[in-house]
Order: C-alpha cells, then structure tokens, then sequence
C-alpha cells in the first residue's frame, strides 16, 4: 500500500486536479493507494478571510463566501460538467458554510473550536470533489473521512492526537477495505467528545504520516508543486537544483530554515519508524525528487543545501551585572516562554556578558516590554542594560549532516559574505555541526544566498556582474570582447562575466540577468536617463555579488564616486587617470579603502592601455625588489606624432591625423602638453611607494606659449599652424644628429620629469615604431640590463584589452 499527499497548489486548478487524477491511477495499477488532499490553494486563508471579517460585522464576509464557492463550482465545471451529483452535494455544503458564517456575523464571535469547523470545509469539498470525479469516472475509488479516523484532544487549531485510538480506527479500517484508491481530507480531526478539530500547521502533511506510520507503509509520498528540496530557494537563486537524497536531519533543518515543502512536526511518526518521504512534483511527475530517509545513498556532499528565514528581529541582552550570576538565561526564556514567542535562533558571549537571539519580526515589541518588565530592577541599578531590538533582518543556514568531519566549511562561508560586502551580525553553530547560521540584513540575503551556492554548488564558476560607465570606442571594444570570450572564459577559466549595467553621457540600462550583447545598443533608445549617482544607486540597489564598476571615461565627477564603490565592496576598475593621479591623499584614500573592504581597484590601463607595466612594477615591488630608476615612453599618441611628423609633413596635420585615428584624447593638449604623460609617470612613482604630487613633476613643454594658452581645441590648431617653424627647428635638430625624438618620462632617487628628448641611434627609444609604448625598469636585480615592458600603447582594442584583463584579474582573485 502507498500513501500519497497532495497539497494545495497540486489541487489547486481542474487543471491540477486532473493531473492528480492521472498520477493516482498510474500508481494504483501496481499497489492500494491512500491519498490525503489539502484544501484547494488559497481556501483556507479565504475560510479564515470570511470570518475575521463576518466576526467584525463586516458583511464583505459574503463576497469571500461568493468568492469560495466560485472556485469550487468552476473546477467541478471542467472536472464534472454533467455530474448533477457533486454540484447538488457541494450546493449542500455551501449552505452549511454559509450557515456558519451568518451565525459568526449575529454572535460576533470566531471561537477557536467555531474557526477549526469552518477551516475544516476546505478540505472537506476538494476531498469530496476529487472522489466523486474519480467515481464517475469509472475508477475504484472511495472518499473516507479523516473525522472518522483520526482522534484528538479538544485543542482546537492544533489537536494532539490518540495515537492509541487512531492507530487502531486505521488498521481496522484498512484491513476490511477493498477498494484500490482512497481519498482522505487532510488536516481534518476529530475530538473524543466528537467535534470537530484540526492538526494545525501543515496538517495534511501531518494526516499523511498518521496514516503511513499506522499502516507501515514503505515510502510516504509527498506531491507539491516544486521537484523536491533544493539546494536553496530557486525564486533567488536561479542555479539551485532539486537535491536527490537529504538524511531525516538535513530535511528538518532545511525545514525550519524555510523550505517551505516539509514541516517538521508534521512529518514525525513516519520519522520515529524510519519510514523514508518522497518529494515529488504533481507538475513533472516524472521529475526524481528527493527522498528523504536514514539511507545516505551515496551521497557524501559535505553542504546539502543554504536556507534562510525572513522578517527576524535581534534581541540582545547584556550588561556587567550578567557575569557568574546564575538565572539569567532561565529568567530571560521563562518571559518568551510565558508570551508564547518562539526562539529562532540563539548565541552567548562566552564571557556571559550578552545574549543574543533571533524571534519573528512581528514579536519584537512583545518580547522588548516583556523583557524589560522581567528585569526592570537590574536595568534600574544598572546592572544590565535594557533590551536592545534590531529589525528588517534574515538568517541564512549552511546545512549538511558530513560538515562535522569537512575542516573550512565556515571559513569559506564568512569569507564569501565579507568579499560581498555582507555584514554578520551573529553567528550560531550547534556541536552537531550540521547548521552554520549566520545573521544578516534583509536586503542582503539575494546577494548572499547566490554567493554562498556559487561557492559551493556551481563546479567553482564564478559570476561577475560588471557595470561599465563610458560606453564610446573603447566601451564598445570592450562589450566585444566579452561577448566573444564568454563561453572561452567559462570552460576554461570558470568565470561566467555577465554585463548588467551600462551608460553613456546621456542613458543608462540595466538588467540583473546580463544585458543581450547581440542587440546592446539598441536597448539604449527606450533607457533611462543617466546620471553620476542614479548609476551608483542602481549599483547598489541590484545589490548583486562579485559586481564590478568599470570608469571608462575622462570625468573628474565619476572619479569622486569611487570611495563609495568601495565602500560597499564593489570592485573598481578604471581607465581614468583622475583618481590616481591627483592628490596623493586621495590616491592613498582608495587603496586602503580597497584594502579595508577587500574590493579590488585596478587601473592597468593609466599607464599603458593593455600593457602590462603597473602589474610588472607591484611584482616586482612585491617580490623584494628595490626600483632604483624608470626610463620610458608612456604616450602612443606622442610617440605616433613623433614618428609621422617630418620636414614633408607639417605638425598640425600630423596631430589632426592622431586625432582622426583615436590616438589621442578628443582635446589632443591634454596629450601634447605633457601632463597625461606627467600623471602615468607620478602613477608608477606612487606605485614603487613614492608620496609623490603631481607639481612635484618637472615638466619640459615643447610646446609654444601661444600652444599652452589656447582657448579651445579649434584655437589650439590654428596656432599648430602659426607656430609650424618652431616644430620644424626641433624636426630638424634631431635630424642633423640622426637622432629620433621621442618624449621621455624618467624617475631616479625620488624625483620625476618628463620632456621631449632627441634619442641616439642603439638606444632602445630609438627603433619605437607608430604608437607603441615602452618601460624600462632598473632595479637592484636588474642593473644593467633592465626589465624591458613593450607594445601598443594607445588605441580602443588594447585599451579594452586592459581592461578586460583587470576584470579577469578580479574573477581570478
């Protein structure tokens, strides 16, 4: 014999029910079956709906009861159009509830023994309903009431049961029953003195195991609309998946932490005789479940599953007058114990100076007077301090019954909350060591929920969650090259990159999913409009793990809102050179704020665009080694007007053409002037742990006074062209030594300057070609022969390059 339970979304719909239908002949073929039904989803809070509301002489009871009685009579349309039989019966039973209702709106009053009669109609019809269609379908089938079964106490809304006497009604009946299907309505009871109770929460689960624990049935099957437990709530975490098979103790604890599918008490008389469950999925019953019994089955994952419980408030009690006194823990749980409020979770200081526990949010007020009323002479003498209350908290739960014998299970929990930037504001494990609870706000529990499963469910694939600001040549390049190493990066390297916020100087998009990149830009027509700070907020809102902002622009505001990334743990990513090269206050600012919330801040491409020379230069700093001096060519852009200009070709058309191929930025003074390659040589100063400013940097201008002091771009060219003599001398200069020019960045002994400089021939600056870049390190393992970093320099695909590699960089971390 089989006992099968079905809950409310499985009854749910016509729809559900004929699936219910099909699933029970299926199983009937091979075997007896009993099926326990809940009320039809929904009913029981409507039943309840009615008659808070017929109680405060609300006559909107009526329109709940229409409402009720609809559900009903539309299912039996599409289950039993024709059948005169079940719509004249239920017709019956809706003018008992009626009956009912009308008398709670005369008295104005809802007893519990009056609620527990008028619950009982939503199981009652769906059982009723479900038998009947069977009947006429022809199938072997008979509905038998729970009432008269199942035999309680007069605790109404949550009878205990006569074990004795229900055993005995479930055997006797059983044994002479020969029909091959029978419905029962869960949750349904009935008192010794026979009146009408229920087995309160999750009681039809509870009817189900009453039923296979008296018949000793071999596997009890639990049918709800999900396909089993899961490893954690698939509604927040879309990579969650059905575990296959939990111990008894995994389940409970999976349980009580939320998984809304098992209720623990419910479910204990097939637990005391190690009766396995079987969670099945009406929806795709073809789906393996889980089952849940004492068997391991192979299965020797160290965590089963992550969940969590919403709406907890933190009540802390502490103070001095605590320490070595005895009673304080008994008197505190005494007081929720007499108000009836359940404890979630608990934690105490081990030098007894505090006790911390977690109780329903809609408690809190309750338990904060009650307490304090039980302590109120130790607060007056300042013993203990009064209870402190904190609200809008969740708990999530780490399970599994092999984490006990697994060393680092908590280490690597906490560490994947803080790297999230995911505060703890209390921690609990049993000695069992099956349940690691941690404390955290409830806005928090998306993000941490999906860090904690990618860490240690989704075979080490890392998700970042990248939000670019700067969408031009080098944005664009970027989103390219993502999308085409994406399936690259997640085979090899296990990081699934996923772009979710974008901007330009005018909209801004979003999508927590990962934006589509085959049609990025058109999604930019119906966007919202961007700003500096809504971007941040929408960062922050999203609140989504490993996220990381990327600055590809040249703004000074953007560059000011990198403190606040960092402090909520998102990792930095920048193209602009503002932040690292203005004050070193500020500079500083950003690594220990890096430092102190673990948030990574990556800049590779101040420097060198996708070469790499800071990543070099931290290596070796890193390493031991002592930069005595740096040598280099740090700007494509002056390096590639230096190598077209000639006595053939004027400069102001040489400069025109490093514009027009994106060599330099769209105002070129900030190129020629010297100060962007000022900023890259300060940058690697600082980097060596220099303290340096930017005034601190000689710079040796080749450029006219008239050059330096043009209004705009346009009046910069026309003085190019003006002043096209004095570049011609320094053209010629070079040419009469065979030398090349080439504008130098030099740092020695602390001190910094950079210039225009005529390069001999066999220097290494001499053969630099088009608008390549090149370092030269000096250290004390390289004296002579330097450390040589050389390549392209300028240009949107390698500076995209750079980029990207920081962002690989950070998922490598």
């Amino acid at each position: 014999m089989k006992v099968l339970k079905f809950g409310g979304t499985s009854v749910g719909s016509a729809q559900n029910i004929k699936r219910v239908i099909d699933i029970l002949q299926k199983e009937a073929l091979t075997s007896p079956i009993v099926c326990v039904v809940s009320a039809i989803g929904g009913i029981t809070d409507k039943l309840l709906q009615a008659g808070e509301l017929a109680k405060q002489k609300d006559e909107a009871y009526l329109t709940v009861f229409d409402t009720i009685k609809s559900i009903h009579f539309k299912a039996i349309e599409e289950l039993a159009p024709n059948s005169k039989s079940i719509l004249s019966e239920v017709e019956n039973k809706f003018n008992d509830l009626k009956q009912l209702l009308n008398g709670i709106y005369l008295i104005n009053e809802l007893s519990p023994k009056t609620s527990d009669k008028l619950v009982s109609f939503g199981e009652l019809l769906s059982s009723f309903i479900i038998a009947k269609t069977m009947e006429d379908m022809g199938l072997n089938t008979v509905l038998k009431n729970s009432q008269e079964l199942i035999i309680t106490n007069s605790n109404f809304s949550k009878a205990e049961v006569n074990y004795k006497v229900t055993n005995k009604n479930i055997t006797d009946y059983f044994n002479k029953a020969n029909q091959q299907i029978t419905i029962l309505p869960g949750f349904v009871s009935k008192s010794q003195l026979g009146e009408t109770t229920t087995l309160g929460r999750g009681g039809s689960d509870f009817t189900a195991a009453i039923i296979a624990a008296a018949l000793k049935v071999e596997q009890l099957e639990i049918w709800t609309d999900v396909s089993g437990m899961y490893t954690t709530n698939p509604k927040l975490v879309k990579q969650a998946y059905p575990i296959s098979n939990l111990s008894y103790q995994e389940a409970m604890e999976l349980s009580h932490f939320g998984a809304k599918v098992l209720y623990p008490p419910t479910v204990q008389p097939v637990l005391d005789l190690a009766i396995p469950i079987h969670i099945k999925n009406t929806l795709q019953p073809e789906a393996t479940g889980t089952i849940i019994s004492n068997q391991n089955n192979g299965n020797n994952l160290t965590v089963k599953g992550i969940s969590h419980i919403d709406n907890v408030a933190l009540l802390t009690l502490e103070g001095s007058g605590m320490v070595g006194i005895p009673g304080f823990s008994k008197r505190l749980f005494e007081t929720l114990a007499n108000e009836k409020i359940n404890i979630i979770f608990i934690t105490q200081a081990s030098s007894e100076h505090s006790i911390c526990f977690g109780i329903d949010e809609s408690n809190a007020e309750q338990a904060e007077q009650a307490i304090n009323s039980t302590f109120e002479n130790e607060i007056s003498l300042h013993k203990i301090n009064p209870i402190t209350v904190e609200k809008g908290l969740s708990i999530i739960a780490l399970i599994g019954d092999n984490m006990k014998s697994h060393q680092g299970i908590s280490g690597k929990l906490f560490s994947t909350l803080g790297k999230n930037n995911i505060n703890v504001r209390a921690i609990a494990q049993g000695a069992s060591e099956k349940n690691i609870s941690a404390v955290i706000n409830a806005s928090d529990v998306k993000k941490a929920l999906n860090s904690v499963h990618e860490r240690f469910f989704e075979v080490n694939t890392k998700q970042l969650n990248v939000f670019i600001t700067g969408i031009g040549n080098v944005g664009e390049k970027l989103i390219d090259q993502i999308q085409q190493q994406h399936s690259f990066l997640k085979k090899n390297l296990k990081l699934d990159v996923k772009i979710v916020g974008m901007a330009n100087s005018r909209k801004m998009i979003f999508n927590p999913k990962g934006i589509d990149l085959n049609n990025w830009a058109a999604q930019f027509h119906h966007a919202d409009k961007s700003s500096i700070e809504g971007f941040y907020q929408k960062v922050i809102e999203l609140n989504l793990r490993n996220s990381i902002f990327v600055d590809i622009t040249a703004n000074h505001d953007v560059s000011k809102v990198y403190e606040n990334y960092l402090k909520q743990s998102v990792a930095v990513v920048a193209c602009n050179k503002i932040a690292c090269s203005g004050s070193y206050a500020e500079y500083k600012n950003l690594q220990d704020l890096s430092l102190k919330y673990n948030a990574p801040f990556l800049y590779e491409t101040n420097v060198g665009a996708g070469l790499p020379i800071i990543n070099t230069l931290n290596n070796l700093v890193a390493s031991g080694d002592k930069v005595i001096s740096i040598q280099a060519v740090l700007s494509g852009s002056l390096n590639f007007v230096f190598n077209n200009f000639s006595d053939k070709k004027n400069f102001h058309d040489t400069v025109k053409q490093a514009q027009f191929e994106g060599y330099t930025e769209p105002d070129p003074r900030i190129d020629l002037s010297g100060i962007d390659v000022a900023r890259k040589i300060l940058i690697l100063a600082r980097e060596n742990g220099v303290p340096m400013e930017i005034d601190d940097i000689v710079n040796e201008s080749f450029l006219t006074k008239a050059n330096l002091e043009s209004d705009s771009v346009d009046d910069f060219y026309e003085t190019l062209i003006t002043d096209e003599a004095h570049f011609q001398k320094l053209y010629a200069s070079a040419k009469a030594n065979n030398y090349q020019l080439k504008y130098v960045a030099e740092y020695k002994n602390g001190k910094a300057k950079v210039g225009l400089q005529e390069v001999p021939e066999g220097h290494p600056f001499y053969n630099l070609k088009g608008k390549d870049n090149i370092v030269m390190f000096y250290t004390q393992r390289y004296p002579e022969q330097p450390l040589i970093v050389k390549g392209a320099g300028a240009g949107a695909d390698v500076t995209a390059s750079g980029l990207f590699a920081d962002i690989i960089r950070i998922g490598n971390k």
